[in-house]
């Protein structure tokens, strides 16, 4: 299997992992000192965990795959998120809407790890849409 089919093989994992909300899977799948960067800033697993357990409990955040792209162990994905604000999170009560947007996360994949990811989404699209009011 090339380096690209195994990159890509991770981060189908890290979907996956996500979806069925099983953080202790995503952990596993992080390298040591893996840093995860987003919207939220960024950190190690013991700062983003809090972050992915709100998404996952409060938004029911879940990834569709659309577009996986390789060029060695760097992978690009875009994904339709979607989810409903079901639980409190982030300080706010669960208005019980519901989100859909694009977003795109970059992998870097060590030794079958993820040793870095990037992610970038329209949290504005996603408050609006979820009836949060936006902060000045």
């Amino acid at each position: 299997m090339s380096i690209e089919a195994e990159s890509k093989q991770v981060v189908r994992q890290y979907v996956e992992a996500f979806n069925r909300g099983d953080l202790q899977a995503l952990r596993e799948l992080l390298a040591d000192e893996a840093e995860i960067q987003g919207v939220f800033g960024r950190g190690l697993f013991e700062k983003i965990e809090p972050i992915w357990r709100q998404l996952i409990e409060g938004y029911g955040m879940q990834l569709q795959l659309q577009e996986l792209i390789a060029e060695g162990n760097l992978v690009a994905a875009r994904y339709i998120e979607a989810g409903t604000f079901r639980a409190p999170a982030f300080g706010k009560q669960p208005t019980g809407k519901s989100y859909e947007m694009v977003a795109m996360e970059w992998f870097e994949i060590e030794s079958g790890k993820i040793k870095r990811r990037w992610g970038a989404r329209d949290s504005a699209t996603q408050a609006r849409q979820l009836g949060i009011p936006l902060e000045s």
